[in-house]
């Protein structure tokens, strides 16, 4: 049996706001090197950053039918999340698909397939992430699942998570955890900030850091000239 269910919780929209500016790779350290999406899932078009609250969509390989199905589901500010259900790179998604849920107000959309009319998606402004560019067609014949939970990119994307991509990749944070994660990652740009200013003065990595002491630990020695052969 195939679901769509309609009512989801979301993570609070003034929440997902503040997460505005903050990188993948912060938020995925601050949590705990956690959430982090496989590494062939990429932005067809740079700089582009979004965040929002995820609306899974499950699909059939080759077979593109229940992304129109989720479009319906999506409010503005979403994030659509999809991915089949065995590896495919069909061009599930394209312009046609993309002017609906810019319409609709949707912040993006993560899919592990392919994509195509790239050109058009750059030239509209709507964000996408991909496992691939590829302009294969699908079919509209097998009916799967909106908004139950979805493996995507090796990751566990439960219906209402917070979902945040820029050009470093896609992270997904737990929606119960949203306000934890905001703070931990605030605290980790801070004290980005305060060592990128050192940098700037000349200092290095291994001072600023204390590093020197550790690396002696671990058995790093320095010598002034190459060892004999």
């Amino acid at each position: 049996m195939s679901v769509v269910v309609r009512n989801i919780r979301r993570v609070d929209a003034e929440l997902v706001e503040k997460y505005e500016g903050i990188g993948v790779a912060t938020i995925h350290e601050a949590q705990g090197r956690k959430g982090l999406l496989a590494s062939h899932m990429r932005p067809v078009y740079r700089p582009c950053h979004t965040a929002g609250p995820a609306v899974t969509c499950e699909m059939a390989p080759g077979d593109n039918w229940m992304l129109h199905v989720a479009v319906e589901q999506c409010r503005e500010g979403d994030v659509l999340v999809a991915a089949p259900t065995s590896p495919c790179e069909d061009g599930y998604f394209g312009e046609l698909i993309a002017t609906q849920l810019k319409a609709r107000g949707v912040a993006g959309l993560v899919l592990e397939a392919g994509c195509r009319d790239v050109a058009e998606i750059t030239k509209m402004g709507f964000p996408v992430w991909s496992r691939a560019i590829f302009a294969q067609g699908t079919v509209k014949e097998t009916p799967g699942n909106v908004n139950l939970p979805l493996v995507c990119a090796g990751q566990l994307i439960n219906p209402g998570d917070l979902i945040v991509a820029d050009d470093d990749g896609v992270v997904v944070v737990r929606r119960k955890q949203a306000e934890d994660v905001l703070n931990a990652s605030r605290e980790r740009e801070d004290k980005e900030a305060r060592s990128r200013i050192r940098y700037a003065r000349g200092e290095l990595s291994l001072d600023v850091s204390n590093m020197r002491a550790r690396l002696l630990e671990k058995g790093l020695k320095y010598i002034d000239t190459p060892p004999e052969d």
